[in-house]
């Protein structure tokens, strides 16, 4: 199994860098941007350090490599936060200085299509942290919620292991950030069913690997994760994005992951709370449920050829919907199907 090791931790008052490796989405909402800016400072204490192309659409992707790398080479920045995913980070990680990252690890926060760089960390030995996007979990619209806000607290600044709580309340339903009235206004939520468990009550510890289904699909294709070997033993941590893949699309992905012989070597499952609700796809939220059970079965049957009996954990909030609970990339969970109780560790 692939061991990283964890960069140290920011300090209350350091300063962190703010960069969009992905898309530059502050540029089209800077209010939502300088909404989850004041909250990194007022929530968190930091001070945010932005790069030339944190607000800058369609930038060169050597010229986002070079922010980033940037970040990770100045020795009075601390933590990196992404400012948000966007489609084409996969064409940034390619230009990296992956000899600057390796000198200077630090605690990257990021999640969707920042997977590609969680990943590629990864592969550097390097953990990082799935999760904590400066638009939308800082952004969100109302306030941050607790348990988003106390997971990010707890992975930043702490190093010992801290237990996830299912959420009682989740949504999908973000404000509309074309809207600069409807930050003031808390998203819609509904009442939390709690995770659901598949498989045989055992124990399982071990390091994480996965991010966000889709762009694992690319980096298979792409030939950029970590062999079947140096994989084994992990705890694949996987989750939908807003583009809402049908439970069809989800089966062969993960159908990929066992052809490619990942699933075998992978004890525990933990996956997150799909995504049913976009503007342009609302949807009821029976029709979410539904949607979500479609996915669980889907899972099930794609895992099933390949794994041997591992511990399913589906529905745990880690993912594209409301709240965000964050987790270490590379760094260990245990997930107890005895007590069904999930811990990672900071």
């Amino acid at each position: 199994m692939t061991t990283s090791r964890y960069p140290a931790k920011p300090r209350p008052g350091d300063r962190v860098a703010v960069v969009s490796p992905s898309a530059g989405l502050p540029g089209l909402f800077p209010h939502v941007y300088e909404l989850g800016l004041r909250r990194i400072r007022d929530e968190l204490g930091l001070e945010p350090v932005e790069y030339p192309t944190t607000r800058q659409m369609g930038a060169d992707p050597r010229d986002r490599a070079r922010d980033l790398t940037a970040a990770f080479a100045d020795p009075t920045v601390t933590a990196v936060f992404a400012t948000v995913g966007g489609d084409d980070l996969v064409t940034v990680t390619p230009f990296l200085d992956d000899e600057v990252l390796r000198a200077n690890p630090k605690p990257y926060f990021g999640y969707s299509d920042n997977t590609n760089v969680l990943n590629h960390l990864h592969r550097l030995g390097i953990v990082a942290y799935h999760g904590g996007s400066v638009l939308v979990h800082l952004g969100r619209s109302g306030r941050p919620h607790p348990l988003t806000i106390d997971s990010l607290r707890a992975a930043l600044f702490t190093s010992g292991w801290y237990e996830l709580t299912p959420a009682t309340e989740w949504g999908d339903e973000p404000c509309d950030w074309r809207d600069p009235a409807s930050l003031a206004d808390e998203p819609p939520m509904y009442p939390g069913q709690g995770w659901r468990w598949h498989g045989p009550a055992r124990v399982v510890q071990g390091r994480t690997w996965g991010g966000c289904l889709e762009i694992v699909h690319w980096l298979m294709a792409t030939d950029r994760v970590p062999p079947a070997d140096a994989l084994a033993g992990s705890v694949l941590v996987v989750e939908t994005s807003n583009e809402l893949p049908s439970a069809r699309e989800v089966f062969r992905i993960v159908r990929n992951l066992g052809e490619r012989g990942l699933l075998a070597g992978f004890p525990a499952i933990v996956v997150g709370r799909p995504k049913a609700w976009d503007f342009d796809r609302p949807r009821s939220v029976a029709d979410r449920l539904a949607w979500a059970e479609e996915q669980r079965a889907a899972i099930l049957r794609a895992i099933g050829p390949y794994a041997d009996d591992p511990v399913v954990v589906f529905d745990v909030d880690l993912g594209h919907t409301d709240p965000q609970l964050i987790i270490p990339y590379g760094g260990e969970i245990r997930v107890d199907a005895v007590e069904r109780r999930i811990a990672v560790r900071y």
